[in-house]
């Protein structure tokens, strides 16, 4: 199985320096002896200099190589103790059949939910839920296939009974984004993390002093880079063929993720709120 720092070479890979993307290269080929070779020796071997390396490592989240190998260590003990199956991941124009289709659709959904999970930092989504919890009111910003999953946390938030503004309408996206303040939260939604659209919302909260959530890919992009805290997906697909598939269903795992968390840290709160909710639906079911 692709580890999580593999998984983050490959999201950040084309936004490296000519040099980083040597030592990611060599890193890439030679996963499991890495972290038996000193710098010098993997400098040497990569054709890059030592401080190419410990900026590659800076580049995917490190504090350098030492910190690197110790969760590379961690990572392939993981990996070679979880037993997990391998999955045949590929683009929907390689399949010749509609049962290729199911089988391909369901294993890039998997991949995607899998490897974001390996992405999510626990201390990101425990921050993200507190910052939501202590917040004056939630205001979410999504474009596209990202407002579905926008719209989703929005439901959720409201369940709990959360003072949370949402709108597929991106005029009314920008009427409340214009007049946050610095006790509200902004909460964008981008897969790419370039969205026009978002990235406009996102200055606005800079200027409102409005901390910011970001749901984006691992990689350099304007919304990783601009927002306070970032939970990142994995996406494989190539668009614009696969569309925002997988990613989209890795997006709705992470809500689910963030808003469980939100519950768990003000239980007392939620459950009874989400009872409340529950019976009110059930008793409009016919």
């Amino acid at each position: 199985m692709t580890t999580n720092i593999e998984l983050r070479v490959h999201s950040i890979y084309d936004g490296l320096s000519n040099a980083e993307k040597k030592a990611a290269s060599y890193f890439l080929d030679h996963v499991e002896d890495v972290f038996n070779r000193p710098i010098a020796e993997l400098a040497e071997k990569s054709g890059v200099s030592k401080v190419a390396w410990v900026r590659f490592c800076k580049a995917i989240g490190f504090d350098g190589l030492k910190d690197l190998k110790k969760s590379l260590v961690n990572e392939l003990f993981k990996t070679t103790d979880s037993g997990e199956q391998e999955l045949v991941f590929s683009d929907i124009r390689e399949a010749t059949g509609t049962e290729q289709l199911i089988t391909t659709v369901k294993n890039n959904t998997i991949r995607d939910v899998q490897d974001t999970a390996k992405l999510l930092d626990p201390d990101a989504v425990e921050k993200a839920a507190r910052m939501i919890l202590d917040a004056k009111s939630v205001r979410l910003f999504g474009h596209g296939a990202s407002a579905l999953v926008a719209e989703d946390l929005f439901s959720k938030l409201l369940r709990i009974d959360k003072h949370v503004c949402f709108s597929q309408d991106l005029h009314v996206q920008l009427s409340y984004a214009s007049n946050m303040g610095p006790d509200d939260v902004a909460v964008l939604f981008s897969t790419s993390g370039k969205t026009s659209e978002v990235l406009e919302i996102l200055t606005l909260a800079r200027k409102c002093q409005t901390p910011s959530i970001a749901f984006t890919t691992f990689s350099k992009n304007p919304l990783a880079s601009g927002s306070d805290i970032c939970l990142y997906i994995a996406s494989s697909e190539t668009m614009p063929r696969s569309g925002a598939m997988s990613s989209r269903i890795a997006q709705l795992m992470a809500v689910d993720i963030l808003f469980t968390a939100v519950a768990h840290l003000n239980y007392e709160h939620a459950a009874p709120k989400l009872e409340n909710s529950l019976k009110s639906i059930q008793a409009h079911k016919i």
